[in-house]
């Protein structure tokens, strides 16, 4: 980080437009949604994997005919527990 000056962490934010604020308050914004989703995909990924694939490791590259489907069923799983939950707290929202 310290290509930017030393980082944020060391800028002057007071010299800041309102609109150059608000820009950088979405950036950091969206940047946090990434990282949540991120982190969700990761937790679902390796819940999945052990869940799947007890051993570990995948053989040949490529998952056996009981692990494909068993990840498969795992993310829709995951994925329709995820829109329930998403729908309930946009139903709490309103």
């Amino acid at each position: 980080m310290d290509s930017l000056g030393g980082g944020i962490g060391n800028a002057d934010l007071t010299k800041l437009s309102d609109r150059d604020k608000q820009e950088l308050q979405q950036f950091v914004m969206n940047e946090s949604q990434k990282a949540r989703i991120q982190s969700s995909i990761h937790g679902l990924t390796d819940t999945c994997f052990r869940k799947c694939i007890p051993a570990g490791t995948v053989k040949n590259g490529k998952l056996d005919k009981y692990e494909e489907p068993c990840m498969r069923q795992c993310v829709d799983r995951f994925l329709d527990a995820n829109l329930v939950v998403m729908k309930e707290l946009e139903r709490l929202r309103q």
